[in-house]
């Protein structure tokens, strides 16, 4: 319980009787605070949604603690404050800091400690209530609501949880029903409690919107258009999906040359996600030197065995030169990753012979490639093991599933075969969990 608070009063203490155009209150009748807390401690544990935990606080407190009432919590992707309830229950809104009074709202997210208002207005048509509530308040059609019950008396308690203050509880009573020493006690052992919920429930919106923006940055948000040279990419986060999965792709253009990497990062959250971003880049700087695929793995595994990380990378990577007859000549090279597919024209499905030790997991590899030529109407796949490792009812998918997939999809576009293949992967699964996957695949269409 805070031990500490400020109270406030205007001009003029008396209390006016009530005006007949002043909204009728209903009358307060007992409840067993006992039993509020027990509500308040179980009933907001289950949400995990900012806005949604915050209205149900509000359905909790009002009108037993109060005739009105606001919940005000950080708004992370603007950095004001969200405003939460009022006469209309659905309502919220984003306010800028800049509009948080220093000396009422400002203090008590501070400090974290109670402030206190006595309201008392000099006339029902003047200013003096209005600037009054404004300093707890601030949002003018909140405002208007809470001056709807004057006279009234405001209080504001802190939200505090893991030792900061996360936000403001605004309550407020009409018609002279202030809040005495033990309502104020009560309200601030509520605030104790709801603070922990709300905290928690912003904490794992934060996640969630973190765990996307890093999603989004470890992987190109448009493959690149190749005349001759069609992409597609398709990429399924884990069930689990505020973990940070550790699957990418990447495509670099360089006139005809087009090198694509595809890999997976062992493990998952910020660490797998660190590692994946160090991956790519130092894909990318090493491919300035030489385009090599066999090079550019060795120089990635050097890079991440001296780091110390006790990640390891599997990765396919592919360079593709365009033939003067149409075709694509591909360089492929593996370190520890599933071997891609080549589907034929013709409807072959052949798998490329070609292995490699995992990256980061010995000192110095010597990678070796193997050569592939896509002729017109031939496509490369490439993919995760979320795809072949997937496990149903029969065990592991396995590739002997997607050689048998994939010829009836010979010929067809880049797109339609990574569709294909995740949803017969899913439709495997039949609702059970799976890993990260992420497929790459690249035809070749003459011109």
């Amino acid at each position: 319980m805070l031990e500490q608070r400020t109270v406030t009063g205007l001009a003029g203490e008396t209390r006016p009787a009530r005006d007949a155009r002043a909204p009728e209150v209903p009358t307060e009748t007992p409840f067993d605070r006992s039993e509020l807390i027990e509500q308040i401690t179980l009933g907001m544990a289950g949400s995990l949604n900012p806005r949604r935990t915050a209205l149900r606080l509000l359905t909790l407190v009002t009108p037993r603690l109060a005739d009105w009432a606001v919940v005000l919590t950080p708004d992370s992707a603007t950095g004001g404050l969200l405003a939460v309830g009022g006469a209309d229950a659905g309502f919220s809104d984003v306010v800028s800091r800049s509009q948080v009074h220093d000396q009422g709202l400002g203090r008590v997210l501070r400090t974290g400690r109670t402030e206190l208002l006595h309201v008392a207005v000099e006339t029902l048509t003047g200013s003096t209530e209005n600037d009054a509530l404004a300093t707890m308040i601030p949002h003018a059609k909140l405002v208007a609501e809470a001056a709807a019950l004057r006279p009234a008396d405001v209080v504001g308690v802190g939200l505090t949880a893991r030792g900061a203050t996360v936000g403001a509880l605004i309550l407020v009573k009409g018609r002279g029903r202030g809040f005495d020493d033990d309502d104020v006690a009560f309200i601030e052992r509520v605030a104790e409690r709801a603070a922990l919920a709300l905290d928690s429930a912003r904490l794992y919106e934060e996640s969630a919107r973190i765990a996307s923006v890093l999603q989004r940055s470890l992987r190109p948000p448009q493959l690149p258009e190749l005349a001759g040279m069609p992409l597609a990419a398709l990429y399924r986060p884990a069930a689990e999906h505020l973990d940070i999965g550790g699957d990418f792709y990447d495509v670099q253009i360089l006139g005809d040359d087009c090198l694509l990497t595809l890999g997976d990062v062992s493990g998952k959250g910020v660490e797998a996600a660190a590692v994946t971003g160090r991956t790519r880049q130092s894909i990318r700087t090493a491919a300035h030197f030489d385009r090599r695929p066999a090079a550019l793995l060795g120089a990635l595994n050097t890079v991440l065995y001296e780091s110390g990380t006790d990640k390891f990378v599997t990765m396919l990577c592919a360079r593709l030169t365009p033939r003067a007859d149409g075709g694509i000549d591909a360089e492929v090279a593996s370190a520890g990753h599933p071997q891609p597919l080549v589907l034929r024209a013709d409807g072959r499905v052949e798998q490329v012979a070609v292995t490699g030790t995992a990256i980061g997991m010995i000192a110095a590899v010597d990678y070796a490639s193997c050569p592939v030529h896509l002729a017109d109407g031939d496509t490369m796949l490439m993919f995760t093991d979320g795809i072949d490792e997937a496990f149903g009812a029969d065990g592991i998918y396995g590739a002997d599933r997607l050689l048998a997939l994939l010829p009836a999809y010979a010929g067809a576009a880049p797109d339609i075969i990574c569709d294909a293949v995740e949803r017969n992967v899913i439709e495997y699964l039949d609702g059970r969990p799976h890993d990260d996957m992420a497929v790459l695949a690249v035809a070749c269409r003459k011109t």
